[in-house]
């Protein structure tokens, strides 16, 4: 059946988002745990994403991935009862883990074969971490996750009644004694994101009658007549009476990973005696309800003649059902939704239901994101071609027209943001892929290294994100294995023998910049530039300086490792991490220092799709400057320019000297001038602060514009970052700056013009 015509597709593709969400905070807790924080809350995070996930996969059938997360979860069990603390060991091997069962899930999502030898050997080594393999506890099927079985028949359209079973009340334990196990009353009431986060009362049910006797009721008060029936809301609870030499705690302990998402009471008072029934809400007249008898404590194992349809190794319960009253088919229906506040609400803890309730989410296809988007910028567009019209017609600023084209454009620039808003998501899920990588290649090549992160929750354009993935896997591998010294260099340097690699990301000058760092041993200059010398990249008598060295390092086919490996050696890596870079809009610089360290820092536009920019004209050429680089505008005296020599400049801005550019020169659009004294300067910051002044012919306008990428077939000349479609239908490029002034050849290139 396809995917079209399968109503579980829908849920099953929900939970595998599901998945991406608990996979998060599962490596969000095990990295706080590697860091040292043994706050209980942080491993029972980490346990219930994985009992989650278990729990999920279980309903769907995904037998490998409930196996291996049960047994992973049995481990995170043991640290959460204090019977195993991790070391250093450990904490690889439950990172190992999470980057299995995170396998697990996409091949289970993609149908794809599933890596059986791999899950074997993790089994193999948490076995052995935990001192061999689980004995105590039964095997785990995704059929043991089937819903809470209370067979049940009602007197409907004429079918029969169930017939009456024995009653099991004459085999009830004597009362205790009053030195005795104590008896508790326990009312249990799931809500409906009790289910959809993978739990099943069955569990819990079973577990408490594992702490002694229990007479579990379930109350069918509230089921409704079949017809109003939703399936999607849940109609039971459960009087459970306990007899367990246990305290309320205990009691509560179990339900631990389902507080907030169920009603629970735990009284030492008799249901229907001294104080009313947990649940006020629900009528305390005699309902239809089926009793479960003593529920026993499981045995160790499953015997080896166990029946298949037995879902656990608990014995057959045998359940009664009380004839309801005539009316109770009429019972209303409860709302499908019930109050947010009290189903979230945390059973003992105080705070309004506002403070507990958690953001609606909805989840949207991206595709109908991205039409959204290609809508809003053929919005941009039209009114940018609109107000050219009504700007050409020669309308008095005051008119009808002109105040409701104000509007529009307010209104076109608040869906634009919007709609960015939207596509915007933090770096976080990228920096996680990347401590995987970091793992990964550190057991390659033999190092003790740690990833630190900073920013994880600087937004950026998911087109963005996507594609750094393989520009930043290089560099966090190439960080790995050529930045960091070994262990023993390490150590004679009078460094820690574990290194740091640092991922960082943050806003700044309207762009996003991310950077990585290490604290190796810094660039080898000398052996690049021989490196460069010996494939013909440079001269031999090339006198570069340490900034043109570095660069180097992004030439085609160039490689420092003396031998190839599984992470480099082939000469493919940086160049293609500046070309990604590069067709994202972006730009990469290096900065390093010997014996300290290496650092790279890319440069990015928040987004793909619209941007700020002033129109300028150069050389009869329209032109885009992106907003957000200029500072300011000036128009040139005679004491402002001084010329450093021929055809290099700088002009005095408030008492600094900063570099002049003529735009028009450095775009091959016109020969050097020889006064620059009344020219119209553009004054550019970057992002680390530094300043330049470009020259331009004038200035049309300031507006928004839709970037449209220039295809693979055009030529990507330095300086242009994409090309625009202006109100009057013409194209002009959108510049960068920064680019343009890094490939800037100054006097040399106007000494060629004019030759």
């Amino acid at each position: 059946m396809s995917d079209a015509n399968d109503p579980m597709a829908e849920i099953r593709a929900s939970f595998f988002i599901e998945c991406e969400e608990l996979m998060e905070a599962l490596q969000d807790g095990l990295t706080t745990l590697d860091e040292g924080d043994d706050d209980p809350e942080t491993i029972n995070i980490v346990f219930r994403a994985v009992h989650s996930i278990k729990g999920g996969a279980g309903a769907f059938g995904l037998e490998a991935l409930v196996r291996f997360a049960h047994r992973y979860e049995t481990a995170l069990d043991d640290v959460r009862s204090n019977k195993f603390t991790p070391d250093a060991d450990a904490m690889r091997l439950f990172f190992a883990c999470a980057d299995h069962l995170s396998d697990l899930i996409r091949v289970c999502r993609d149908d794809e074969p599933l890596p059986d030898e791999r899950s074997a050997e993790l089994l193999a080594q948490l076995d052995q971490l935990l001192g061999g393999p689980e004995e105590e506890e039964e095997e785990v099927s995704a059929d043991d996750f089937e819903p809470m079985g209370v067979s049940m028949s009602l007197d409907l359209d004429g079918l029969p009644p169930l017939p009456d079973l024995p009653d099991l009340d004459a085999d009830a334990p004597a009362a205790a004694e009053d030195n005795g196990p104590k008896t508790h009353y326990i009312r249990f009431k799931p809500q409906q994101e009790m289910f959809e986060t993978g739990n099943e009362p069955q569990m819990l049910l079973r577990n408490l009658g594992a702490l002694g006797t229990a007479r579990v009721e379930c109350d069918m008060s509230e089921l409704p007549a079949l017809d109003t029936l939703a399936a999607e809301t849940p109609y039971l609870a459960w009087n459970i009476t306990l007899e367990a030499d246990v305290d309320e705690a205990e009691i509560r302990e179990i339900f631990e990973f389902v507080e907030g998402l169920c009603e629970l009471s735990v009284s030492t008072t008799p249901f229907g005696e001294d104080e009313p029934e947990p649940a006020p809400e629900v009528a305390p007249a005699p309902q239809q309800s089926a009793a479960i008898e003593a529920l026993p404590e499981p045995p160790a194992t499953l015997p080896d003649d166990a029946p298949e349809e037995a879902p656990s190794a608990a014995a057959p319960v045998k359940v009664t059902t009380a004839e309801a009253p005539k009316d109770a088919a009429q019972t209303p229906a409860p709302s499908a939704a019930p109050d947010e506040g009290a189903a979230r609400k945390p059973a003992g803890k105080s705070g309004g239901a506002a403070a507990n309730a958690p953001k609606s989410v909805v989840r949207v296809d991206l595709e109908r994101i991205e039409r959204l988007v290609n809508l809003v910028g053929e919005l941009v567009i039209n009114q940018a071609m609109l107000s050219q019209s009504l700007e050409q017609a020669g309308l008095s600023p005051h008119s009808d027209a002109m105040n409701g084209l104000e509007e529009f454009q307010r209104l076109t620039r608040d869906i634009q943001d919007s709609v960015m808003m939207i596509r915007a998501q933090p770096v976080k899920s990228l920096f996680q892929r990347m401590s995987r990588i970091i793992r990964e290649a550190s057991a390659a090549v033999g190092k003790n290294v740690r990833l630190v992160t900073d920013g994880e929750g600087t937004e950026v354009d998911k087109t963005v994100i996507e594609r750094l993935a393989d520009p930043l896997t290089h560099m966090i591998r190439n960080a790995v294995d050529h930045g960091l010294e070994s262990k023993d260099d390490r150590i004679a340097a009078g460094k820690s023998p574990e290194g740091i690699v640092t991922l960082s990301a943050a806003h700044r000058s309207g762009r996003v910049v991310i950077e990585i760092a290490d604290d190796g041993a810094g660039i080898n200059r000398k052996r690049v530039l021989e490196i460069a010398i010996k494939k013909g990249l440079v001269p031999a008598d090339a006198n570069l300086s340490d900034s043109d060295i570095d660069n180097l390092l992004f030439a085609p086919g160039f490689s420092t490792a003396s031998q190839i490996s599984d992470l480099s050696g082939r000469g493919v890596g940086m160049d293609v991490v500046k070309t990604a870079i590069q067709a994202l809009g972006g730009r990469i610089t290096i900065t390093s220092e010997a014996g300290k360290g290496t650092k790279f820092s890319i440069s990015l536009p928040l987004t793909l799709a619209v941007l700020d920019g002033m129109v300028v004209n150069v050389a009869d050429e329209t032109l885009v400057v992106p907003l957000n680089v200029v500072v300011e505008t000036l128009s040139l005296g005679e004491a402002d320019v001084e010329m450093l020599r021929p055809g290099k400049h700088i002009v005095r801005v408030r008492g600094e000297f900063v570099p002049l550019f003529d735009l028009g020169v450095e775009l091959g659009y016109r020969p050097a001038r020889d006064n620059y004294v009344g020219a119209i300067v553009l004054l550019i910051a970057y992002e680390d602060g530094a300043r330049a002044a470009l020259i331009i012919d004038g200035i049309q306008d300031q507006r928004q514009v839709v970037i449209k990428g220039l295809d693979d077939s055009f030529f990507r000349a330095p300086g242009i970052a994409a090309a625009t479609i202006l109100g009057d239908g013409q194209i002009a490029l959108i510049l960068d700056p920064a680019d343009i002034i890094a490939e800037a050849s100054g006097a040399s290139r106007t000494e060629a013009l004019s030759a």
